[in-house]
């Protein structure tokens, strides 16, 4: 039994020699091949400089032509001299704001609720008064809450 494991490895590693070899092969062939073909080398830009070479003239760039500022100028300072009108600006707008501002806003909504169970208390201690206090008045009462 050990002797046909050893047939079957011997054969295993004469057909992986043969698909190296094969490998190799194909690998050659296509080295050969692209040698011929030109290769797609990216082409050279002259920007500044002026080649001796008749072959690179033609990677020679055109020289860079300056944009026209003088029309953009003329427009800025057309703009910086109309004259803003301030009737047209709101003050308000332009006022700072006090520092504390946004703490304002973000509490706002949890003052007005606090102020609603607020009176709802203040309507509740008025009644448990005037239910103990039958003989008294509902206007001194109030007004009575309202000084506390």
């Amino acid at each position: 039994m050990s002797d046909d494991k050893v047939g079957t490895l011997t054969d295993e590693a004469v057909k992986r020699k043969q698909r190296l070899a094969e490998l190799k092969r194909k690998n050659e062939e296509n080295k050969s091949e692209n040698s011929n073909e030109p290769s797609n080398l990216p082409k050279p830009k002259f920007r500044s400089y002026k080649p001796q070479d008749e072959s690179l003239k033609e990677n020679v760039l055109e020289e860079a032509k300056p944009g026209d500022v003088e029309s953009e100028v003329q427009d800025l300072l057309s703009a910086a001299h109309s004259k803003v009108v301030f009737e047209e600006l709101d003050l308000t707008s332009l006022a700072p704001r006090k520092p504390d501002w946004d703490l304002k806003r973000d509490v706002s909504k949890k003052l007005e609720k606090l102020e609603r169970q607020t009176q709802k208390a203040i309507i509740e201690l008025i009644i448990a008064r005037v239910k103990n206090d039958k003989n008294t008045n509902l206007a001194e009462s109030v007004s009575a809450v309202e000084q506390i």
